[in-house]
């Protein structure tokens, strides 16, 4: 069942998510739901890998003996027995409230063969006959769980399984013999079928659904530094309609991992269904990413004079700062400068209906380049700019783009007092917009993968904002190897 067993696991559960550690926060940064509409295709796949596992069923061989009128005690033994035709023609998937999944195939019929041999002291009869089993439900209860590593679980309780008509069609010599007890051949294979049937389900489950979930990765790599958390929170929750999984959602630096001292918020998912699955995307996501890069310097800028346009009315000489700073170019004839900006602190990303905004807020100090390779601190800017912020998805990962405002500077500290800084804004403004925003923007435009199993692709993508996350909706398709 591996091939198509992968439908129902990846639909199930595994459209969602999974990995490494319990999340330290209450509240997920993501939330995966699978809708009414999802579990429907679920369970549609679902229905044809049961199908093809029917094929593979071995009936054991049946032997016994039965009172026949006029006859008396005779042997009989059927073996042989091979499925010829099933058809699974519905099937249902349904929430199962604080439990898991429920899962009923109904109407499904089998159709078999198999020989005879029906022994009288020294007699000696043999044929084959056909079985034609109809009306079969099988019910099944999925119970899903995590373990500690916060890897989904999911096992099957409660099998049920009835047949409700049996016939069989017996031929060969004397197969009249066999009709005066068909009534008992037929209840053998009825509770023959209904225990070998849960037996495939639970196999099935065990065997191959649940292998699967554990190949789901503990980790996604965003980049040599940075990596993403999808491990359950708990268990996923079923609710009367829909199913959710909770997903700590964390970026976290890959060479040092440390506590995040940050909290995600409580997301309220509006009652959509016209999509499969909805991931809610909450702002913690991003904003632990921010932390991450923040402390490891990556938002952090240098600007030296050859990085300033030919063309520009300032260089980054001592020279240049003559007209508005005249000390400079006496103290430090004919220096070259050196620009560093660093973010104050991780800037954090607003999420709101229609918005997605951020401030960060810099601080830019000036060095003057000594001629010995020293570097000498002349003066501090403090710098603050909004910028806004365009976040999509494909079939496989969120990616984003950021539209940045004009910086505005502040004098913080000057060696030689105080001095008009719209020159320095106008370059920096030059800088940050032609050199900073494009490397950012081709970063963002890498994205971060989304937790989706193998062969699962999503389409009719849609997109809202809400107070806090993202919700993304999408169908989804599911290739069979």
């Amino acid at each position: 069942m591996a091939s198509r067993a992968g439908a129902l696991s990846s639909l199930l559960l595994g459209l969602l998510l999974a990995a490494t550690r319990r999340a330290h926060s209450a509240q997920p940064g993501l939330v995966g739901r699978i809708t009414d509409k999802g579990l429907e295709y679920a369970a549609k796949e679902g229905l044809l890998a049961l199908q093809k596992e029917l094929y593979k069923i071995t009936l054991p061989d049946i032997s016994g003996d039965a009172k026949v009128k006029h006859i008396g005690r005779v042997d009989y033994d059927f073996h042989s027995m091979e499925i010829r035709g099933c058809e699974l023609r519905s099937s249902a998937l349904k929430p199962l409230p604080d439990q898991g999944l429920s899962l009923t195939i109904s109407d499904a019929s089998i159709w078999a063969r198999s020989d005879w041999k029906v022994r009288k002291r020294f007699l000696r009869l043999r044929g084959s006959f056909d079985l034609s089993v109809k009306g079969i439900t099988i019910s099944v209860n999925l119970l899903l769980g995590s373990e500690p590593s916060g890897r989904p679980t999911v096992t099957a309780s409660s099998c049920n399984t009835q047949v409700y008509d049996v016939d069989v069609d017996i031929s060969g010599d004397l197969g009249w013999l066999l009709n005066l007890f068909h009534h008992q051949i037929e209840s053998k294979f009825r509770s023959l079928l209904e225990r070998k049937l849960c037996e495939m389900v639970q196999k099935a489950v065990a065997s191959d659904l649940q292998p699967y979930l554990q190949t789901l990765p503990v980790t996604a790599e965003i980049d040599s530094f940075a990596g993403i958390d999808y491990s359950l929170t708990g268990a996923p929750r079923a609710t009367a309609q829909m199913l959710d999984v909770m997903v700590k959602g964390e970026i976290f630096n890959r060479i040092q991992r440390s506590p995040i001292a940050l909290l995600a918020p409580v997301m309220t998912l509006p009652e959509e269904h016209n999509r499969m699955v909805y991931f809610a995307v909450s702002d913690y996501v991003f904003n632990t990413a921010s932390l991450v890069y923040h402390e490891t310097g990556h938002l952090n800028f240098s600007i030296t004079d050859d990085m300033v346009p030919p063309d520009s009315r300032i260089r980054l000489t001592t020279k240049s700062f003559r007209p508005f700073i005249p000390r400079i170019a006496r103290l430090y004839p004919n220096m070259n400068l050196e620009l560093q900006g660093t973010v104050v602190s991780p800037p954090l990303l607003t999420i709101s209906p229609g918005n997605l905004s951020l401030t960060p807020l810099m601080e830019i100090e000036a060095f003057v380049l000594l001629p010995d390779a020293r570097r000498e601190s002349v003066f501090r800017l403090g710098a603050v700019t909004n910028v806004s912020a365009v976040l999509s998805f494909n079939t496989s990962k969120i990616t984003g783009f950021l539209m940045p405002g004009k910086v505005k500077l502040e004098l913080k500290e000057s060696k030689f007092g105080v001095f008009n800084v719209e020159l320095l804004e106008a370059l920096i403004n030059y800088y940050i917009l032609n050199n900073l925003y494009p490397k950012v923007n081709e970063k963002l435009g890498e994205g971060f993968p989304l937790p989706l199993l193998k062969r699962t692709k999503l389409y009719d993508l849609v997109l809202e904002t809400h107070k806090d996350f993202l919700l993304l909706g999408a169908n989804v398709q599911y290739t069979a190897d």
